[in-house]
């Protein structure tokens, strides 16, 4: 479970990102319409609050570990 867990943690991040390089992409040749543009930030942040809620539930499970960087 961890491991899935961890790898579904991974595709949540690639999707924030891509939806960070969509709203970049739609920024750049709509000039006349931010409707994608602000469509696409917006989701980019619900899909961020999911994904600290994703961490914050992992290691309340126990599934994830945090530790120090030098650790």
């Amino acid at each position: 479970m961890e491991t899935i867990y961890k790898y579904a943690l991974v595709v949540m991040l690639l999707v924030v990102i891509f939806s960070l390089g969509q709203a970049l992409y739609f920024m750049m040749t709509d000039k006349d319409d931010d409707k994608r543009t602000v469509w696409a930030l917006t989701r980019r942040i619900g899909l961020s609050i999911v994904l600290i809620g994703m961490v914050a539930f992992g290691i309340w499970m126990g599934w994830l570990q945090p530790h120090d960087v030098g650790g």
